[in-house]
């Protein structure tokens, strides 16, 4: 412990010792448990009175950084509170008060909810956008991963640059050139899922205030992600054709928005996809106005009859399609691997951004698919997925025509994961996730895929997660809870009707 006394100074000598004491331990000088010196001794060493050094003991105690022990003399406490009465203190944090504005912006909704619901063996769950772990390519995977731990392949195991594997980059690009999309490595870049392509997008192009348009319903984690960063989110309504484009140009003639984010192709949650001329028209949009597209194709893959449009991507001349993609839809979900492809300038941003989150994807996620890739097993594998994912879908539509209510509404669509139910009018999603629990099954309500609080009419229904044979039983029990629901409104209108129009 070192003190220094400056006689001249104005400032008390008892307050300098306190001062220079306490800095040293808050600065870890003095770990918990170290004895100071005894009163007598360090006024004997300083020259001063022994009254001088208790008064900055005293001091120390007061803040709780020393105490008094018996046989060891003042030692630095581990605890601070050790010698404070803290039970006029609250018993925790006012965390409204410290948390940061941009933590407001974004809330999780029920997706954690949903996740721990659809891990229980009790609950048949339609919600969660899951492939499923019945068929995925285990076999070939644990030969990977055995190829890795025989051959002690540490590089494997190493850190990977922030762009991720040249080796997988360049793989993707193979991918692409099957979509397409004629790129090179430098324009690929891979992602920790795409929705971490999201979530960069944003935090690149968006400034608090900035506009950003979306299809109305939207993936609702990208309407969060656009918000948490301070952006407005206007939503552009679709039907049956995709995104009404005709209505966009009208809001790019009156906001000119930053970014325009859109699922063309399998759309999650309604299935829908842009036709081929509603995406030229959007092409030609987003060139005439000078407008970022930010195109997200999670399920391109994954197409049950008839062939898939061309990409967004494949159509770009100039630079303004930003193409995010991912493994986790037809893989495995917890490889949290995606992809993006864009302008050279653009993978430069996306990452350096990256670096402040994540440093880079996780090296055995990307050299186990980089070596699926290269060994010809993903192309054979998604024919597979796709059979299986056919079937569950049909199975799916084949229980809602046998017991949905009269009035629920559904589309069939041709890929993706998602089934879009239109409740009977007065039966509200928010109340019938609740009835639909009692039954243990599980679903996404719409409110959320919506920017201004609609949808509460809609449900998204997940065919590819729950097990085969309980696809049946779980949308007869979500039919039960249906019409529980509407025979409680029913009962409550005839007892209205009874009290406006008494028998007499």
């Amino acid at each position: 412990m070192k003190v220094t006394l400056d006689r001249e100074s104005a400032v008390p000598v008892y307050w300098q010792i306190f001062e220079q004491i306490r800095g040293q331990i808050l600065a870890g000088e003095m770990v918990p448990g170290y004895r100071l010196p005894p009163e007598r001794k360090l006024a004997e060493r300083l020259g001063v009175n022994r009254t001088t050094v208790l008064n900055a003991y005293r001091e120390l105690k007061a803040e709780g950084l020393v105490g008094s022990q018996v046989g060891k003399g003042t030692v630095v406490l581990a605890y601070p509170e050790e010698e404070l009465d803290l039970s006029h203190y609250p018993e925790e944090p006012a965390w409204n008060q410290i948390f940061s504005q941009y933590s407001q912006r974004f809330e999780s909704y029920m997706v954690k909810d949903l996740l721990t619901l659809a891990s229980r063996k009790d609950v048949i769950s339609f919600a969660t956008g899951i492939a499923s772990p019945e068929t995925g390519p285990m076999q070939a995977l644990a030969g990977i991963e055995e190829e890795i731990v025989a051959k002690k392949n540490y590089r494997a195991l190493l850190h990977t640059p922030t762009e991720g594997f040249t080796s997988l980059r360049e793989a993707v690009c193979g991918l692409m050139h099957q979509r397409g999309v004629y790129c090179q490595r430098e324009e690929v870049m891979l992602l920790s899922g795409s929705q971490q392509g999201i979530e960069l997008a944003a935090r690149i192009f968006l400034d608090p205030g900035d506009i950003v348009v979306v299809e109305e319903p939207s993936f609702f984690p990208a309407i969060q992600a656009f918000r948490s960063i301070g952006a407005r989110v206007i939503g552009i309504p679709i039907d049956e054709q995709g995104m009404r484009v005709d209505e966009l140009e009208q809001l790019l003639l009156r906001y000119r928005p930053k970014l325009i984010y859109t699922m063309p192709t399998f759309h999650n949650p309604s299935g829908t996809e842009m036709e081929l001329e509603r995406r030229k028209q959007l092409m030609e949009v987003a060139n005439k106005y000078g407008v970022l597209l930010l195109e997200d194709d999670a399920y391109g893959d994954l197409c049950y009859e008839g062939h898939q449009y061309p990409l967004l991507k494949s159509m770009d001349r100039n630079g303004y399609v930003i193409y995010l993609s991912t493994f986790s839809k037809n893989l495995y979900s917890g490889l949290r691997l995606g992809w993006l492809v864009a302008n050279k300038k653009v993978v430069q941003k996306f990452s350096a951004a990256k670096q402040l989150i994540d440093l880079h994807s996780n090296s055995l996620s990307q050299w186990i698919v980089e070596r699926f890739i290269v060994n010809g097993s993903l192309e054979t594998h998604i024919p597979k997925v796709c059979e299986e994912y056919r079937a569950r879908r049909d199975a799916m539509c084949q229980a809602l025509s046998q017991y949905a209510p009269a009035n629920v509404r559904w589309n069939k669509p041709r890929g993706g994961y998602y089934i879009w139910c239109k409740l009977p009018d007065g039966v509200s999603a928010a109340k019938l996730l609740l009835k639909a629990a009692e039954y243990k099954v599980v679903f996404v309500p719409g409110t959320p895929f919506f920017t201004a609080g609609q949808g509460d009419d809609y449900i998204r229904l997940n065919f590819t997660f729950a097990p085969f044979a309980d696809i049946p039983e779980g949308i007869k029990r979500l039919c039960l809870a249906m019409k529980d629901l509407m025979a409680a409104r029913d009962d409550q209108e005839s007892s209205l009707d009874i009290e406006i129009n008494p028998i007499v």
